[in-house]
């Protein structure tokens, strides 16, 4: 992070920094999830019970500004993040580009942040604060943005607002389209994107670099950006790169048609089998990601799943392509194991095409995929047969909801899931919310706000699962914080048909442009009492296995009902370590 003080005037402000947002060492407790023996490249997936039968759709709510950016804040509340462009609601005096949505009452509060958040990434800090990184210059009001750090820590008087103080606190360059990762320490890793804006990345403003939110000394770093040659091998089609971190305190990175593990504690690169069959799954040819449900019968064996993109050239002039070009259905799977990466990509096939889908993972440890266009690529106003601006055409309205435990050629269902007639393309977002359902926001193909086709999108939809019809488990007791390895109690109350529990916990992530940063699931070891009147739990054995963040808890019975997801931080709730002399830099 750069500073463009001398030091005996930067030391009051890094201290003053420390003082607002807790920052401090926070513990250390690193470790490895414990090991199993599986069979050659697959993972033993847990069979859940599922309730079946119709799921319900309501339109509920106007957002004021379109939903290009969302995460679930606090249990009633998320924060959308829009560019900056002529909403109808305002803030002090000019137009509104953030906003903390009421999930109770579907209202909203207009937020105030200072620079433009188009095209940034989100992740939350170990102490729960969000952190929004990088954006747009400058568009009809505010700051330029494309270094911009915005954070938000959730409050329950409806008082707290974005900061951002752009002269101090900022990127080490101008990031565009990057993502994001919460590490073990409870920082962030801010990698990839461009310099500047465009249809695509390119090598004059690509950025093959990635850093560190608070700053780190690391490898030879200090404080300053850290190249990844990943980042310069997968041009054009890498931004808003997929990654995951794993349990053994790596990540994984995929871009374009390529893929990798990233040590960051070395910096080192290795590469993985490619995408199967040429599909790119990076914007502009957007796939939707997940890891997979981590739990203690697969011995917390991390398993991606990549869904849609597509195959069209990353090297022409987009004036070449067409909105109405196909889609890919692919969905693709690979344990990351030496045996799993061995074994390769899995491949299968979606009920229809998708670029630009989402991939919700729910309490009951399926997959929901929602919003996207079945031709056509992301943005607007590049391709030679566009609809109104968009670059895609012909949505998906209708979601499908993946089994990973399912028996392959049965995993994919649309059973009793109504259509919506709201098109969610560009600029899209979906996430599970504490009570279980799927909230849908935004689409906006455009350059500014338009009423053409495809509009910019204000109107909110939640999407009810059929579990929410069924009396549903309720508890008390759960802890502010819950530490690594720690033991404790709940208070339940279940439903008259239950006979045992689960435990999911959860991160549900930022959204943006169709990638869930830091989207999690981790079964925790539990066990109910004989009474079922005590829920006895263990917390993530490792902060490698669950970053110190944020999580949501959510008991699920074993007939697939789950109750509300309580929030809680994982670890001790300090903020990650920081380092005055890499923040000086």
């Amino acid at each position: 992070m750069y500073y463009p003080l001398s030091f005996s005037i930067r030391l009051p402000l890094l201290l003053t920094f420390a003082a607002l947002y807790h920052v401090g060492l926070a513990d250390s407790h690193i470790g490895r999830a414990h090991n199993r023996i599986h069979r050659p490249g697959t993972v033993d997936v847990e069979k859940r019970a599922v309730v079946s039968g119709p799921w319900s759709l309501a339109q509920q709510g106007t957002t004021g500004v379109s939903g290009m950016q969302l995460a679930v804040v606090s249990e009633n509340t998320a924060i959308i993040y829009d560019k900056v462009e002529h909403n109808p609601l305002t803030v002090n005096g000019h137009v509104a580009w953030a906003v903390e949505v009421n999930l109770d009452t579907k209202t909203v509060r207009a937020l105030n942040p200072l620079s433009n958040s188009w095209c940034a990434t989100g992740s939350f800090l170990g102490n729960g604060t969000l952190v929004n990184s990088g954006g747009n210059p400058v568009v009809i009001t505010g700051q330029n943005g494309l270094q911009g750090i915005r954070m938000f820590t959730p409050c329950s008087d409806g008082r707290c607002d974005v900061f951002e103080d752009p002269s101090h606190i900022h990127l080490t360059s101008n990031r565009w389209y990057p993502s994001s990762v919460r590490l073990e320490d409870g920082s962030i890793m801010i990698f990839g994107g461009s310099v500047g804006g465009g249809y695509i990345n390119s090598a004059g403003i690509n950025n093959p670099t990635y850093e560190y939110f608070p700053s780190k000394n690391i490898n030879g770093f200090n404080g300053v950006r850290i190249p990844s040659q990943f980042l310069r091998d997968t041009l054009n089609g890498n931004h808003f790169p997929i990654m995951a971190y794993l349990p053994d305190g790596r990540i994984f990175v995929a871009a374009n048609r390529a893929a990798m593990i990233l040590d960051w504690k070395t910096n080192t690169e290795t590469r993985l089998p490619g995408i199967p069959n040429g599909v790119r799954i990076t914007s502009p040819f957007s796939a939707g990601a997940t890891l997979l449900p981590l739990t203690p019968e697969n011995g917390y064996t991390p398993e991606i799943m990549i869904c849609g993109g597509s195959t069209v050239s990353d090297s022409v002039s987009p004036s070449t392509l067409s909105s109405q070009t196909p889609a890919s259905a692919q969905c693709s799977r690979l344990v990351l194991t030496t045996a799993g990466i061995a074994a390769g990509w899995k491949v299968e096939s979606m009920p229809q095409a998708r670029v630009m889908p989402e991939l919700v993972l729910l309490p009951d440890g399926r997959v929901f995929i929602v919003n996207g266009a079945q031709t056509g690529v992301a943005g607007y106003g590049n391709v030679a047969n566009r609809v109104g601006q968009s670059n895609a055409d012909n949505p998906a309205f209708t979601p499908v909801v993946y089994d990973p435990a399912a028996p392959a050629g049965r995993r994919f269902s649309s059973a009793g899931i109504p259509a919506t007639n709201i098109a969610r393309i560009y600029h899209s977002t979906a996430s599970l919310t504490p009570n279980g359902t799927i909230m849908l926001a935004g689409s906006n193909p455009n350059d500014d706000v338009t009423t053409t086709k495809y509009p910019t999108e204000y109107r909110m939809e939640f999407y009810s699962p059929p579990y929410l019809s069924q009396p549903r488990p309720t508890y008390t007791g759960l802890p502010a914080t819950v530490n690594y390895a720690q033991i404790f109690t709940l208070s339940v109350t279940l439903p008259s048909t239950a006979t045992s529990v689960s435990v999911s916990l959860m991160d549900l992530g930022f959204a943006t442009h169709g990638v869930h940063m830091d989207q999690r699931m981790v079964k925790l070891v539990s066990v109910l009492s004989l009474d079922k009147r005590t829920l006895t739990i263990t917390g993530p054995p490792t902060p490698a296995l669950y970053p110190p963040g944020p999580a949501f808890l959510y008991v699920v019975t074993n007939e697939g009902v789950p109750s509300f997801g309580h929030k809680t931080i994982v670890g001790t709730g300090a903020a990650p370590p920081f380092d005055a002399a890499a923040l000086a830099k």
